[in-house]
């Protein structure tokens, strides 16, 4: 014990001693400088770690506070709003295809993922995902140090969780805010969503490039169709490599380029070398074996990628076009409707109706709806083939146009552009339409948006049909077929004529006048109705673009329109008399689902009884006339099959629109012709392409023959239209339509045919009649005057008396003269009893000629004359040989020789000078020819000497 205090002791004064040498003093004052030095750094430096530690807590709470707390609902909802592309079928459900998007993509479920796929993601995008809480911290700070340190590395530190806060919640903005706001979100997520609901989510918004077509896509069943053309559960391991390395540098490892072209070389190799590095990762984490990685390798990805096929808008780019529409237009009520917005501001607000319109285009583009059409994919492909088949629409012009962004000038066609519709009267429902000839030159929609004036197809709709339910007429009742005189009450400067300028066919029927679409009785007739405002029929039949003031034009009733309807309109408008007056709104959408399969939208028929059944069905007995031998008739023979068909034909001024919509009892047809340019004619070349109402006969036939080879039992229609309550069939007086009397009859003018019993009978009896002679001055009749010779009065006619007149020409008077043409449909001799006003002078002279023994002379120029005397001079004398009426033909047969002249005579029985003397000389006879006579010879031989003529002669 003495010994080990003695040896502490020993060390003690010896470091005592060496305490006190220089150099450990030294020592001593540094190692406490040093000391106290590190104490003061250990306390800065910790000072420091807490003051950086809030510092950084501090900055990343600013970057975070503008973000609100989402709540559990509130973030799930968020995530799982991703965008999915809209579907369209054909009626029956058969698949069209996808709904024109900026991004395609098609959500699919975890289960049917192939497993080589969540492999693939998970080692090459998120390799701790089964144990992390949404973020990896260290990866954060290693891309936190390269991007402090600009590093040209970049190993990213996003886990799936943090990608789909991004992509989902977030933007793609490169920014410290949104990496925190990123962090903050995707810690708060792993609490409301299991692994696999973000997994799933993940694969089915992350983008993947493009696909064989060159569209944009997204998710993974959308990349493993639109890659390799199968699907997502089907995916090999390399497939399932290729498609998991696209999303870090989606454009630069998709196989194709924009357009749907294959990329070659370096830029195809890019993706490739990206499949083999996942690869390697999957091997690295155990995913796969070392086999199976230098097999899939090895594998040629490039035999997998997808063809090119077409797409639904390139195939059928109006179909699509158009469906993409009229979904929107439904989405768009729809929504506003959700808000509480009245849809009567909807309509007539721009602003309000602008918001609504881009809701519901984002909807129908990302939503992932299932929207189901009307059209029959058959009778659509078959509207086309015949389009295309046809080869004489007419002149194709061509003119300079001018590119307004690069100011290039090229030639641009302008061919004639068509448009057709075929409806399913008793639903509405639109089985095929066609938009125009060439989509890639022009882009609007005939049938549905074309808005052009109709022409002669108004007849029907807004004067014949208006008129018979307003009891005005019966499909026989007579109108008038004169020119007008008084036009004060129209807007014409110069009077309307019909297509024909020259042609006035009288009193016709009213059948007769639909028939070969006569103008100035149509006009006529829509003037006895036009204060009714018959324009509101054609507004309850659909037609959009009527002005309210419009019914008070007269030059409506014969298509001048101002504006005009479109295809859909006007055959949907046939379509109501064909359906017993009743109007369906016809319609393309049948049905739209969500993407979960349930109904947001359901058509439904709401009915408009427009005409009674009994004017419907008379109009279309009328209308049957019109293909039997009236302007369609020539459609009707190039028919295939037989039906109970209707139809109306329609031209523009100057031919500038040429319209046929027929119709039987089950479908309507609608056709038109014409030029986007409406001041050009399609009468232009017409002796090389045919005239233009032949070729919309032919156009329109050769698409009904098409529409009944695709389903001849709907097409054919093989019932006629039934005969309803109400339409009775009633004999009339022809020529006013009143009930026949004693003098109609013996006239031979009783007619009959269909009325609408609870609109019109003819009851009250006719009294136009009286007995009357006439005579015939340029085709026309006129009443005989007591001073006008008799062999050129016709006998035992009949007249009609002034009050019939006045009725009849109404407040557009006109020529009642023409009443009853020479060639009038009412056969007989009835006259109109109009005074013909002779100018008091006597005719013109004639001139005469004579070839061999036929006498001819021309038309005296008076306007008087009511025929013409052919007199033969004997001695200075006039000796009459014959009358001719001016009704027949100016020659006469010479049966003798002579001198002849010709005279005319008037109304008055004034005469003509006589014309030239035209003559036949009598021919000098020959003289008699000798006759030499042989002598006599007697039987014996001997000559004998014939006796001498004597004056006596004998017995016999």
């Amino acid at each position: 014990m003495d010994k080990r205090l003695k040896k502490i002791q020993f060390y003690k004064d010896k470091f005592e001693k060496w305490q006190t040498t220089k150099w450990a003093k030294s020592l001593r004052i540094s190692s406490g400088v040093i000391w106290n030095l590190c104490l003061l750094l250990l306390i800065v430096g910790l000072t420091f770690g807490i003051f950086a530690a809030s510092v950084g807590a501090g900055y990343f709470a600013s970057l975070v506070k503008q973000e609100p707390l989402r709540d559990k609902k509130d973030m799930r909802a968020a995530v799982f709003n991703y965008e999915e592309t809209s579907e369209i079928y054909f009626a029956g459900d058969v698949y069209l295809g996808k709904l024109r998007t900026d991004l395609e993509r098609t959500e699919t479920k975890l289960s049917s993922i192939s497993p080589y796929v969540l492999d693939a993601v998970l080692a090459t995008e998120d390799e701790y995902f089964e144990v992390h809480n949404g973020i990896v911290p260290k990866a954060i700070i290693r891309g936190l140090l390269q991007d402090v340190t600009n590093s040209d590395t970049k190993t990213g530190g996003s886990t799936l969780t943090q990608q789909l806060i991004k992509n989902q919640i977030l933007t793609n903005e490169v920014s410290y805010e949104r990496k925190a706001k990123e962090i903050l979100l995707a810690m708060r997520l792993e609490h409301f969503m299991t692994k696999d609901e973000i997994l799933e989510t993940y694969l089915n918004i992350i983008p993947y490039g493009r696909n064989a077509n060159g569209r944009n896509i997204a998710g993974i069943e959308t990349a493993a169709n639109g890659i390799f053309n199968v699907k997502a559960k089907d995916l090999s391991l390399p497939q399932a490599a290729y498609i998991a390395g696209i999303p870090q540098s989606p454009f630069a490892y998709t196989p194709f380029r924009k357009g749907g072209v294959l990329k070659e070389g370096k830029a195809l190799q890019a993706g490739i070398e990206r499949m083999k590095t996942v690869l390697f990762r999957m091997k690295e984490t155990g995913y796969i074996t070392e086999e199976d990685y230098n097999s899939a390798k090895s594998y040629d990805i490039t035999k997998d990628f997808r063809l090119p096929e077409v797409v639904s808008e390139d195939k059928y780019p109006w179909l699509t076009s158009e469906i993409e529409n009229r979904a929107k237009e439904i989405l768009r009520v729809q929504f506003a409707a959700a808000d509480g917005i009245d849809l009567e501001r909807l309509k007539n607000e721009s602003k309000l109706k602008e918001k609504y319109d881009i809701i519901a285009k984002r909807a129908i583009s990302t939503g992932g709806y299932r929207i189901h059409t009307t059209i029959n994919k058959e009778m659509y492909e078959a509207m086309i083939k015949v389009k295309d088949e046809f080869d004489t629409y007419g002149h194709t012009y061509t003119k300079e146009v001018k590119d307004p962004n690069t100011g290039e000038i090229t030639m641009q066609d302008f061919p004639v552009q068509v448009g057709s519709m075929m409806i399913e009267n008793g639903t509405g429902k639109i089985l095929a339409f066609l938009g125009g000839r060439d989509y890639n030159l022009e882009q609007y929609n005939h049938a549905t948006q074309a808005v052009r004036p109709i022409g002669s197809t108004i007849k029907p709709l807004l004067v014949y049909a208006p008129a018979i339910e307003y009891g005005v007429i019966g499909a026989g009742s007579p109108v008038v077929d004169v020119k007008l005189e008084n036009l004060g009450r129209t807007t014409w400067k110069e009077s309307p004529s019909n297509y024909t300028k020259d042609q006035e066919k009288g009193i016709i029927s009213a059948r007769d006048a639909l028939k070969t679409s006569q103008n100035l009785s149509t006009i006529r007739l829509y003037d006895l109705i036009m204060d009714r405002k018959p324009t509101d029929f054609l507004k309850k039949m659909g037609f959009e673009h009527i002005e309210d003031n419009e019914y008070a034009n007269h030059a409506l009733a014969i298509g001048g329109m101002t504006n005009g309807a479109t295809v859909e309109e006007n055959t949907n408008a046939f379509g109501t008399i064909a359906n017993s007056g009743q109007f369906i709104d016809a319609y393309m959408i049948e049905k739209i689902e969500d993407v979960n399969g349930n109904v947001i939208y359901q058509h439904k028929m709401e009915p408009v009884q427009v005409f009674s059944p009994a004017t419907a069905y008379i109009i279309t007995d009328m209308l049957r006339d019109v293909l039997s031998g009236g302007t369609a008739a020539l459609a009707n023979s190039r028919l295939k099959f037989k039906s109970d068909f209707a139809a109306k034909t329609g031209t523009t001024q100057n031919h500038n629109d040429s319209w046929l919509v027929g119709y039987n009892p089950n479908i309507s047809l609608g056709v038109w012709l014409g030029y986007d340019d409406n001041q050009l004619s399609l009468f232009y070349m017409n002796n090389r392409y045919n005239h233009p109402s032949v070729r919309v006969n032919m156009f329109w036939s050769n698409m009904m023959n098409a529409m009944y080879d695709v389903n001849p039992g709907l097409v054919a229609a093989p019932n006629p239209f039934p005969v309803p309550k109400g339409v009775v069939t009633k004999s009339f007086c022809g020529i006013s339509g009143l009930a026949p009397s004693d003098a109609c009859a013996q006239a031979g003018l009783v007619k009959s045919d269909l009325f609408n019993e609870a609109a019109m009978l003819p009851t009250a009896p006719d009294d136009s009649l009286i007995s009357s002679s006439y005579v015939v001055i340029n085709g026309n009749r006129y009443r005989s005057l007591e001073s006008t010779p008799s062999e050129f009065v016709v006998k035992g006619g009949y007249g009609v008396n002034e009050d019939f007149i006045t009725r009849m020409l109404g407040k557009f008077g006109g020529n009642a003269s023409k009443l009853f043409p020479e060639n009038s449909t009412f056969a007989g001799n009835v006259v109109s009893e109009e005074m013909f006003k002779a100018d008091g002078s006597p005719p013109k002279t004639v001139t005469a000629n004579l070839s061999e023994k036929t006498l001819t002379w021309t038309k005296s120029e008076s306007s008087d004359v009511v025929g013409y005397r052919i007199y033969k001079v004997v001695n200075s004398e006039r000796v009459l040989m014959a009358s001719k009426l001016e009704a027949e033909d100016n020659t006469y047969n010479i049966n003798g020789t002579g001198e002849y002249i010709v005279v005319a005579v008037d109304i008055t029985g004034l005469q003509s000078a006589a014309s030239n003397i035209v003559s036949i000389e009598e021919k000098n006879p020959e003289p008699p020819t000798e006759i030499v006579i042989p002598p006599i010879t007697s039987d014996d031989g001997d000559k004998t000497t014939p006796p001498e003529d004597d004056d006596e002669t004998g017995d016999d």
